[in-house]
């Protein structure tokens, strides 16, 4: 086997009252999140933005880069080479109702929790990664508001004059 071909892949979580959106080509396949390869000269955050609307006729309003994740090393379906994938992990907001788009993606699931419908190895990590992320960045932001407002009570001193105080 030669060496191993690293694959550009943009991925999108987006959240929907359903639950995370997933995509299949094949009804004997695990869901996947929504996204795919880049091509020549597009970053992957541009091509996750272009999977999504080609795989489910959404159209993203809001994007931004949450983490990166590297799959494991695999051979191709040959044997002939070894490849990892490295997804751009993008979190999303779009419009309008998702629909499968067809060639990549020809079914639609929402993932729920563990076990509410069958999913990847990889798309189980990305998840349980993004889980993580969203989890500690709620933490991050309710330290924020929470220092903010102590920093703004010091603030306040009984020994002020009130500005009635004439």
């Amino acid at each position: 086997m030669s060496d191993v071909k690293r694959r550009r892949r943009g991925t999108v979580i987006i959240e929907t009252s359903r639950g995370i959106l997933l995509t299949k080509t094949q009804k004997d396949q695990p869901f996947i999140l929504p996204g795919g390869g880049a091509k020549r000269d597009e970053t992957r955050f541009i091509a996750a933005l272009r999977e999504l609307s080609e795989e489910t006729h959404l159209s993203p309003y809001s994007a931004h880069i949450i983490f990166n994740h590297k799959g494991k090393i695999r051979p191709t379906r040959s044997g002939k080479h070894l490849f990892q994938d490295h997804h751009t992990v993008c979190l999303v907001k779009a419009t309008g109702n998702p629909r499968p788009g067809g060639g990549d993606a020809r079914y639609l699931g929402y993932y729920t929790g563990p076990g509410s419908v069958w999913i990847s190895m990889t798309t189980a990590e990305i998840i349980d990664k993004y889980l993580a992320w969203k989890q500690f960045s709620a933490a991050e932001k309710r330290k924020t508001i929470r220092e903010e407002l102590e920093e703004n009570l010091e603030d306040v001193d009984e020994t002020d004059v009130d500005d009635n105080d004439g």
